[in-house]
């Protein structure tokens, strides 16, 4: 398919596919109700007379000769319309039951016997006959060529039938016979190969050494060592990425501290236990319940983060392994999806500079596919995406000549530095000014798009040709793509090749569950897997640009290393973002989270997966398990029982693990042929089945351009996942919001591992909401998400115990993502507890003694030493710390509260929410959204809780004023309490008093408080009233 084919739209189920170009009518790409087989959609063909191949007499329904054998050899022997039995037809094998049948023998084929060993060294095709075969041209094309695919001349080599040499890379022609034939995804191995033989007559002594030299314990001698290439192959040679383990003057500390503040927090709730308070024990009882939950809280929040790494990454010897110069480039490809649903919140001004930091990023251009999944079927995102395209062929060139950084236009050109540093070429002046004022000009053309769908026409949005928009009812509409930049049309101004860019627009109908962007992410993997199938994926955000250009190099330093790369799922990057305000008032930066756990886990099996900025490797999601890695080979040097046992143990690890890491692979793959019916398991679609066992990924240059078409359109329907194990099993995870979180969760239960990358230059940025609302309503559907897991059958509480493949300290990170939103009960009530004791005069502990004050204090101090060192590991600075505990209180009365009743009324009366998308729309003003007030349900529980602390250190005060001098010992201890909860809701408060410019707000706080203090204390001491000394006359009476 080439770029300037148009927009494809069409529907599976209603079997229609029709291209629509710019300026011309629509036209039938294929006539879908001719000669067409209804189970795999290829050509029915020709009989050996040359008549149209007929497999059932009785009712005539279309099927092809490979899915007839297919059928009556291994299914029903029943056509699948009429249901009566198939007859053997000439130049087919007999089959059971073909005895009866009164019929002329074919004694030409009557046997058609296959060899046993090929048959198991080909169980791919074995399992993929007939129904799942593809790419089969007309039986009479006897100078079939290599159709022009999407891939072009950039698949990968994939070993099998038919042989791919150095001619045929250069398109010449080949038989039909070889175009028919099946891929093997697997590479075979020779009779007679070096490697074979090695296995046969290795002993004991070269297994140890082949062991050694894979571990890289044992170094071959070179053979030339005088040779001046030497130094740069064992740079080559070396890991591509290391563990940087945090300095045990900084780390061995920090453990020490944990260890004592848990002994201190195990005295502490010992003694609140044993010591009630009779007079109040309604409170005491709940600050007790309150007080072990936040125990219980902290420790699965805090031992995750035992073991925290740092990782450094080493490009020039990624370089030096896979891009050698002279020889083909050997990088992994990479697909790239980016997800947007309304054009309105996400603004296409700001999807198109993540589409063009994509195209311009620090890779082979023949590596990288950019698939654009616009979810809202809108005609103003796919207008966009085409000027996109148009524009990327000035700005691709530009970036890669200058070294630009960043490569998102807008951001480049907004960047308040110095942007002629480094730079040496005369001419950059004088091009990035020209290169300024083309962008200027393409954002006015999109303003103008903008502008121009704020109005719907009445009949529907309309395309330059006349046709109606195939997305004009956004609830039921015809799956569409639509490849802008790629083969045959892919070029930029100066000539060079460009990265793929595709618009896909997945199939809704109604009466189908399409599962947000879960769903839309798992269509993307099918239409890539089609199309390119890249064997390593990375998701973005339509809000994320790639701000390091060489971010997926820094991914591939761990995917394509020799030694861990193949036990690694995915690569995470920190989320950074753009535009918030100086002080970061509501932690939209969220770096405790990001520079400590993230760190903590990377330390254990992995970070989790966080919804964008990550690389995954394509095997993991598709379900399958990490590889298995070779293990030591035992010396037996007795027949004794125990060694005899080991010796058992040590054959049967030989026969099923002696291939190394990929052999765990291929025994997993074939497995899983052998146990279980792929199409119940990945649907019906031969292309992509077949895709899925190609572990290094690439098209079959069989396949036809319509045959990869219509099966793009075919895996994007919207029933397709009907019956399958998609959104259960594998791939995006559905049943949560927060389908991140489970996704990554089912692949470390799978014993994957995954790896968090933090490059010195942030890989990816996006934007935050910034305004007070947005932000709680941005937090009440993480925390939504995270309150389905926990009622879900995936709740890391119980699941993933059969296999053993989760590592407890990482289970426990996974089981706080699910309970920190039931946080907010124990929180709010604590809360609430200062201002009810100010006002009740009662308080939740007895008068305490020495020991107990002591035992307060060291509880106190253990809590902010541990973040003083924390900080000090991760280089957070103290001021993002506050700012995170702050946002910790105000997130946990009021988002996360809202989270547990919404979930809770989901799970009890099914009462579902609306997810909302949050607005990627940025303020004319700088941080003029900050200070916009919108109004909010969840702004009352802080607002109560805010007003009714105030009360109650009024109502203290004045109560400890008029009660003597004697009441202000036990008033301190529950002012601290109440002035704790103000100062953790200040930020909040804040975002209520509304702009900067008006009376500050800590003005008005002081000012209600002290007057409120002044006002009660001048009516104490009434100064104005004269009083008189003299006898109390209710004692000795008036006549005293």
């Amino acid at each position: 398919m080439e770029a300037s084919a148009g927009l494809v739209a069409g529907s599976h189920n209603r079997n229609e596919l029709v291209v629509i170009h710019g300026h011309e009518e629509p036209k039938p790409l294929k006539n879908l109700d001719g000669q067409v087989c209804e189970i795999c959609g290829d050509d029915i063909g020709l009989t050996v007379d040359g008549d149209l191949f007929v497999a059932c007499n009785e009712c005539g329904f279309p099927v092809c000769r490979p899915c007839y054998e297919y059928e009556r050899r291994e299914g029903t022997q029943h056509c699948p319309q009429c249901r009566t039995r198939y007859k053997r037809l000439k130049g087919s094998p007999r089959v059971e039951g073909d005895e009866d049948e009164e019929d002329v023998d074919d004694i030409e084929h009557e046997f058609n016997i296959e060899d046993e060993q090929n048959k198991h060294k080909h169980l791919v095709e074995a399992m993929l006959h007939g129904k799942m075969s593809y790419g089969r041209g007309p039986e009479d094309d006897e100078n079939a060529q290599f159709p022009p695919v999407i891939t072009g001349g950039r698949s990968r080599p994939v070993s099998g039938e038919f042989p791919i040499g150095a001619a045929h890379a250069f398109g010449e022609q080949i038989s039909s016979s070889s175009l028919h034939k099946r891929v093997h995804p697997y590479p075979m191995e020779e009779p007679g190969s070096a490697r074979g033989d090695e296995k046969k007559e290795g002993g004991w002594k070269e297994r140890m050494d082949d062991w050694k030299l894979q571990q890289g314990n044992l170094v071959p001698e070179p053979e030339d060592a005088n040779d001046p290439d030497m130094a740069l192959i064992d740079e080559a040679r070396q890991p591509l990425s290391r563990k940087v383990p945090i300095a045990s003057s900084k780390i061995n500390p920090y453990r020490m501290l944990i260890v004592a503040r848990l002994v201190i927090l195990a005295f502490f709730l010992r003694y609140r236990i044993l010591n009630p308070v009779h007079d109040a024990i309604g409170l005491w009882l709940t600050s007790i319940v309150c007080e072990i939950w936040f125990a219980f809280s902290w420790i699965l929040d805090q031992f995750p983060k035992w073991f925290p790494i740092d990782r450094e990454t080493y490009l020039d010897r990624l370089s030096l392994r896979y891009e050698r110069e002279g020889e083909p480039n050997v990088l992994a490809p990479v697909d790239i999806f980016v997800s947007t649903v309304d054009p309105t919140k996400e603004p296409p001004l700001v999807t198109a500079n993540t589409v063009l930091s994509i195209l311009a990023m620090d890779y082979p251009v023949d590596k990288v596919s950019c698939y654009v999944s616009d979810d809202g079927a809108a005609m103003l995102t796919f207008e966009a995406l085409s000027e996109t395209a148009e524009f990327a062929r000035k700005w691709v060139p530009f970036c890669k000549k200058f070294s630009i950084e960043p490569r998102a236009p807008e951001w480049y050109f907004t960047l308040k530095i110095d942007y002629l540093k480094d730079k040496v070429q005369p001419t950059f002046v004088k091009e990035r000014r020209a290169m300024k004022r083309e962008y200027e000009e393409f954002k006015i053309r999109i303003n103008a798009l903008v502008a121009k769908s704020l109005k719907v026409p009445t009949g529907g949005w309309i395309m330059q040709d006349g046709t109606p928009w195939p997305g004009n009812n956004t609830k039921d509409h015809p799956g569409m793509i639509q490849v802008f930049l790629g083969h045959s049309g892919g070029v930029d101004a100066e000539g060079n090749e460009l990265p793929r860019l595709v618009y896909v627009s997945r199939e809704k109908r109604p009466g189908f569950q399409h599962h947000k962007k879960a769903g839309a992410e798992n269509a993307l993997i099918r239409v890539s897997a089609v199309l390119t199938n890249a064997p390593f994926m990375l998701n973005l955000d339509c809000d994320h640009y790639v701000n390091n250009s060489k971010a997926v190099r820094e991914a591939m330093c761990f995917l394509m290393d020799p030694q861990i790369g193949k036990k690694v799922c995915y690569v995470q990057f920190p989320q950074r973002f753009d535009g918030i305000d100086t002080h970061d008032r509501y932690a939209n930066r969220n770096t405790v989270f990001f520079d400590i756990n993230m760190k903590g886990l990377d330390g254990i099996q992995g970070p989790v997966y966080v919804g964008t900025g990550c690389v995954f490797r394509r095997q993991a999601l598709y379900g399958y398990e990490p590889p298995k890695g070779p293990k030591r080979p035992k010396m037996v040097s007795c027949d004794c029982c125990p060694c005899f046992g080991r010796r058992k143990k040590d054959r049967k690890h030989s026969k099923h693990g002696g291939d190394g890491a990929t052999n765990g692979v291929d025994d997993d793959k074939e497995l899983l042929m052998s146990q279980m019916n792929f199409e119940k398991k990945f649907g019906q679609s031969a292309i992509f089945v077949t895709s899925t066992l190609m572990e290094e990924g690439g098209v079959p240059p069989s396949s036809s351009p319509a045959a990869l078409l219509k099966e793009a359109i075919h895996v994007i329907s919207c029933g397709y996942e009907d019956k399958t194990e998609w959104g259960t099993e594998f791939g995006w995870i559905y049943g949560s919001i927060t389908e991140d979180i489970l996704t990554g969760f089912k692949m470390h239960c799978r014993g994957w591992r995954s790896i968090y990358c933090m490059p010195k230059r942030a890989a990816f940025k996006g934007s935050a909401p910034i305004n007070l609302s947005d932000r709680l309503n941005q937090v009440l559907r993480w925390a939504l998400g995270s309150v389905e897991i926990f009622f879900s059958r995936h709740c890391p509480a119980w699941y993933g115990f059969k296999g053993g493949q989760l590592r407890w300290l990482e289970r426990f990170a996974y089981v706080n993502t699910t309970i920190y939103p039931f946080t907010s009960l124990p929180l709010l009530a604590y809360c609430t507890l200062p201002a009810i004791c100010l006002l009740t005069d009662k308080f939740i502990m007895p008068p305490i003694s020495t020991f107990a004050s002591l035992l307060f204090i060291a509880l106190f101090l253990s809590i902010f030493a541990t973040g003083i060192l924390e900080l000090r590991w991760s280089g957070v600075s103290i001021e993002e710390w506050w700012r995170n505990e702050q946002f910790w209180v105000i997130g946990g009365i009021s988002a996360h509260f809202f989270a547990v009743v919404q979930g809770l009324l989901k799970i009890l009366a099914g009462i579902d929410t609306n997810f909302t998308v949050t607005s990627k729309a940025t303020d004319d003003e700088e941080f003029g959204e900050l200070y916009t007030f919108k109004w909010t349900t969840l702004l009352i529980p802080p607002t109560t809780v805010l007003v009714i602390n105030l009360v109650g250190v009024v109502a203290g005060i004045s109560d400890a004023i008029n009660n003597g001098y004697q009441s202000w010992g036990p008033l301190f201890g529950k002012l601290f309490f109440s002035f704790w909860v103000i100062l953790h809701l200040y930020p909040f408060l804040k975002g209520l008093m509304g702009r900067q410019n008006r009376t500050p707000t800590i003005v008005v706080i002081w000012s209600v408080l002290l007057a409120s203090i002044f006002s009660l204390l001048w009516v104490r001491i009434d100064p104005f009233v004269l009083k008189t000394k003299g006898p109390d006359t209710k004692q000795c009476g008036i006549n005293c």
